[in-house]
């Protein structure tokens, strides 16, 4: 079985990698965590959640707690033991059978690794996730910043909706942000290439362009995998997550994305050869939920 659906090998092959890529994803995407990665989650006070709305659009949070709150009880399960799950709309997609795609990353050691699969709720309240493809992913792009499980004291988060100023700002000065995207048969699907993906992109501050409520990212050279690109050319609906580190505040985004093919260049290698035009269709921000502080390295 391929480990790519027709959605990602369409973008690999019009990027100009086809079959090379192809024989990467057979040797690198596991049904299985290796050894490290199990370790790997294990030492994480945070992962970004990526899962489907209730309606069906992809949206993005963040799984937060000391670390151990994650814990793989063997390569195929990945069991959340406590902490909290952060971010509107992302509990109510972690159904029985829903597919979740997660993403550790420590950012001061510049590592990320990938999964995707179904939720299993445990008879104690407590999350399991099956593992159906498991991978690591480059470190390109990463900013170095060290996160740290930080409580805070019993208050209601404030959420604001809509498209507003401090919400430009925050995208305005990101450095990161991630992106949440999904199979259009994500919902009902059983095979392991057509889930919910969640993915990280970064770039020098600033390099988010706003247009109106239209985003602008460029698409940088990366493991050409293509597994949020891939979900994007079938199904347009993407949840964007951006952090404001500082103020420890959560921005959730929902839209559409467009696609743009750039001339090629060749006296340019590390070009963007893409990107994406995000039409923003809801923005909400949450203050006071976010149990991390973040330190520099």
């Amino acid at each position: 079985m391929s480990a790519f659906h027709a959605g990602e090998t369409a973008i690999q092959q019009r990027a100009g990698f086809g079959e090379q890529v192809t024989s990467v994803g057979q040797r690198f995407i596991r049904d299985a965590m290796p050894a490290q990665h199990q370790q790997f989650f294990a030492q994480l006070p945070f992962a970004l959640l990526g899962v489907l709305d209730a309606q069906g659009y992809p949206r993005a949070g963040v799984l937060a707690g000391a670390p151990g709150f994650l814990s793989a009880p063997d390569e195929h399960r990945l069991d959340m033991l406590s902490g909290a799950v952060v971010g509107e709309g992302v509990a109510e997609g972690l159904r029985p059978g829903a597919p979740f795609g997660l993403l550790g990353i420590e950012a001061h050691t510049r590592r990320r690794n990938r999964l995707n699969g179904w939720v299993t709720p445990l008879d104690d309240g407590r999350l399991r996730f099956e593992v159906a493809q498991s991978f690591g992913n480059c470190p390109k792009y990463i900013h170095p910043r060290r996160a740290e499980w930080a409580p805070l004291a019993d208050a209601a988060p404030q959420v604001v909706h809509g498209w507003d100023a401090a919400a430009r700002r925050i995208v305005a000065e990101a450095d990161t942000f991630f992106i949440a995207s999904a199979h259009p048969d994500a919902a009902h699907a059983s095979a392991p290439t057509h889930g919910v993906d969640v993915s990280h992109r970064g770039g020098e501050p600033g390099f988010v362009r706003i247009d109106g409520a239209t985003l602008r990212v460029p698409d940088y050279p990366g493991n050409r995998f293509f597994n949020t690109l891939g979900n994007l050319a079938l199904n347009p609906r993407a949840g964007l997550l951006f952090i404001d580190f500082a103020a420890r505040e959560l921005l959730q985004l929902r839209g559409r994305v467009r696609l743009e093919w750039l001339p090629p260049q060749d006296e340019a290698p590390t070009r963007p050869g893409r990107v994406l035009h995000v039409a923003i269709e809801e923005a909400v921000r949450t203050h006071g939920a976010l149990p991390l502080k973040w330190l520099a390295p």
